[in-house]
């Protein structure tokens, strides 16, 4: 008995409490709409005209990234005393010269046989061995230095014309740090 009569409560609850919501009083809804519609319409700005996009020559690619970790001054005199500066065509391409640069980390770095080397890993997740005088990115990046927290690449790219290269140094900061 006690069963039914929760059953029978449990039905007729939401009734009584929606019936509530069922009154057809909604004159102060009418009178709110009323006044809305009785305001005259606003005037609709016309789009505004954009002034067509300015093309930006960027004239500072053979300088150091603000981003990149300082590099040495014997090291940029160094560069800039080169007469011809142009990749090795004939020069087997390394592993890691696949890769941009950017997407390059450093890992950690060894000593193993009196040699320095620094641990690179690849954006499939591969750890890869490198010292200096190796080549990585895909501008002919030469591996000049390596420490336990960045390794020095120099790349060499094009200044833009038909066969100039210049030389630009980067580097490659410890994940983490």
């Amino acid at each position: 008995m006690k069963s039914k009569t929760t059953a029978i409560l449990a039905l007729l609850g939401p009734v009584f409490l929606l019936s509530g919501c069922m009154g057809n009083d909604m004159r102060d809804l009418d009178a709110f709409m009323a006044e809305k519609l009785a305001r005259p319409g606003g005037v609709i700005q016309p789009v505004p005209t954009f002034q067509a996009y300015e093309a930006f020559a960027y004239s500072a690619t053979t300088q150091r990234s603000p981003f990149d970790r300082p590099v040495a001054v014997k090291l940029v005199a160094g560069l800039q005393s080169g007469a011809v500066v142009r990749p090795d065509p004939d020069r087997p391409r390394q592993f890691l010269e696949q890769f941009t640069l950017d997407s390059l980390q450093l890992v950690g770095a060894l000593e193993r046989d009196g040699k320095d080397w620094s641990l690179i890993k690849d954006p499939d997740g591969g750890i890869h061995r490198v010292q200096v005088g190796e080549y990585l990115g895909r501008d002919h990046g030469k591996i000049v230095e390596t420490t336990d927290t960045y390794v020095s690449v120099i790349e060499i790219v094009s200044d833009g014309t038909a066969d100039g290269w210049v030389e630009r140094p980067r580097t490659i900061d410890l994940l983490g740090s």
